[in-house]
């Protein structure tokens, strides 16, 4: 579970938050949470693809809470899916992503 605070300065002139922002959050999320799957494994992994859908509006100001976890991985792919929420448990975003393992040495 990873929690960040909206930044006012990640917002759009009506003072929402971008899409952009809620995205690279979950990808930060689902990210570790599909390297943490791979379990002992010296891994890196990359986002090949990434669906947001968006839920709720979310002012700057508020705190967010992401979590994120495998559906399904392997040697080499991991499906996440994750949620976004806010203080109130209001659901904000849902993103599934698919990521590609490469081995490091």
């Amino acid at each position: 579970m990873w929690s960040m605070l909206a930044d006012e300065r990640f917002a759009n002139p009506a003072g929402i938050i971008q899409g952009g922002f809620l995205g690279a959050f979950a990808d930060s999320a689902m990210g570790a949470a599909a390297v943490t799957f791979a379990e002992g494994r010296r891994v890196s992994c990359v986002n090949a693809e990434m669906k947001i859908t968006f839920l709720h509006a979310v002012a700057g100001g508020e705190r967010l809470i992401c979590t994120a976890e495998v559906i399904r991985g392997g040697g080499r792919v991991a499906f996440v899916e994750a949620s976004i929420t806010d203080e109130a448990e209001r659901l904000i975003a849902r993103v599934s992503s698919t990521y590609l393992y490469a081995e490091r040495t």
